[in-house]
């Protein structure tokens, strides 16, 4: 799969190009359309106005859309979410920083024991407990590079914008964590990453929750003055303790903003290449939806309702509608409040229904980019109207995320 040879994107029958392509298969079927993916790919690095960036491989879970994307400009290494998924990675990608701390021995003891994978795979740190870990797993363990993540939510008293992940919020607690990785042997400290959730993964122009569009750019506005200065100030200072080869930040929805701060090398990025619903509603971009799922009716219980096999694709997070998959083709056609997207089953309600005959496909988008992944064995890619191929998830290769 080459994204090279992909033509230009466009959203005038999108639908209507991948709903040909599959005729001939089964479903639920998951397509990927290379022209959007490529567009997309190729819109993240316009954004990042030449910071190279880092791809967030839960957010793709398919090792052949992973390659396809860093064999194209402006793309280096990769962000994986677990240890047994950085070695894997690490296999046929040279550059794997893990964006969260491991707690797997095994995986840990097969990191201090391949010498090629140590020298690819970085770990993440937030506390002395993390290095613990790693000597009682791996005793007298070979020198291992890690990196440590600063906190980067905005709290203001008892009010916090941004995820819940790092003990180290300051200056002071980033550079005594750094001290005691120089002081201990089999460690090397190679890097700091923040990554702000409340600015990537927030779009700023819609409504969230009661919150108007412009609160929202207004908390985002107070959130990068605040974490472009804690993060200079930290790398600055731990700068001054190890030599760092990378300083990453950000997120899909952030990338102009995180680009833009001095003090960051690499900005991570995954979700907009497949363009799910949740990345609708933000100014800078407008990714395509370049990866989504159609599923059969299989029955027609009633006027104005078809119901669909399967369909229950729902992300994780807060319960909420927004983490349930939308119906976008044909239009026309929603989800009935009362039963949502189903295990087995899901009933579409509208006018549309009605022109629906048994095995007509209806298309959804979910809400969050590589989860869909864990569901299915392949991806099948689309070029114009026709399935120009296959690229396996990594359930397809036998694996899961977690």
């Amino acid at each position: 799969m080459r994204l090279a040879a992909a033509g230009p994107w466009s959203p005038d029958g999108h639908w209507a190009r991948l709903d040909r392509a599959v005729a001939h298969l089964d479903g639920p079927v998951a397509a990927l359309s290379l022209e959007a993916l490529a567009h997309n790919a190729a819109a993240l690095v316009r954004l990042s106005d030449g910071v190279p960036l880092r791809l967030a491989t839960k957010s793709i879970r398919s090792r052949d859309v992973v390659h396809a994307v860093l064999g194209t400009p402006g793309w280096r290494g990769v962000l994986a979410a677990t240890l047994p998924e950085a070695l894997w990675l690490a296999e046929t990608v040279d550059d794997v920083l893990v964006g969260y701390p491991s707690a797997d021995r095994t995986a840990l003891r097969a990191l201090a024991a391949d010498d090629a994978a140590r020298a690819r795979v970085t770990l993440m740190v937030d506390d002395v407990a993390h290095l613990d870990l790693v000597d009682a797993a791996a005793p007298g363990h070979p020198e291992l590079r890690v990196a440590i993540e600063l906190d980067a939510a905005l709290v203001r008293g008892p009010i916090r914008y941004g995820v819940r992940r790092s003990p180290v919020r300051s200056v002071a607690a980033a550079v005594a964590l750094a001290e005691a990785i120089a002081r201990r042997p089999g460690f090397r400290l190679v890097g700091l990453m923040a990554y702000e959730s409340q600015v990537a993964g927030v779009p700023d122009g819609v409504r969230r929750g009661s919150a108007p569009a412009l609160a929202v750019r207004a908390m985002q506005r107070l959130s990068m003055r605040d974490v472009a200065e804690r993060r200079a100030a930290a790398v600055a200072a731990v700068g001054r303790i190890a030599e760092l080869e990378l300083v990453n930040g950000g997120g899909t929805g952030s990338i102009d903003r995180t680009a833009r701060d001095p003090s960051v090398t690499e900005v991570a990025a995954g979700s907009g290449l497949y363009g799910p619903h949740l990345f609708d509603g933000y100014r800078a971009l407008a990714p395509a939806p370049a990866l989504a799922f159609s599923a059969p009716v299989v029955r027609r219980p009633s006027p104005g309702c078809a119901t669909l096999l399967g369909g229950g694709w729902t992300a994780s997070g807060p319960a909420r509608r927004d983490r349930l998959p939308v119906v976008v083709w044909p239009e026309g056609l929603r989800l009935d409040a009362e039963e949502g997207a189903g295990e087995v089953q899901t009933p579409v309600l509208g006018a549309a229904a009605d022109g629906l005959r048994l095995g007509d496909r209806v298309w959804l988008r979910h809400a969050k980019a590589g989860e869909p992944c864990e569901r299915i064995d392949r991806l099948h890619v689309v070029a114009g109207d026709a399935v120009v191929g296959t690229a396996n998830t990594y359930r397809g290769e036998g694996r899961m995320l977690l």
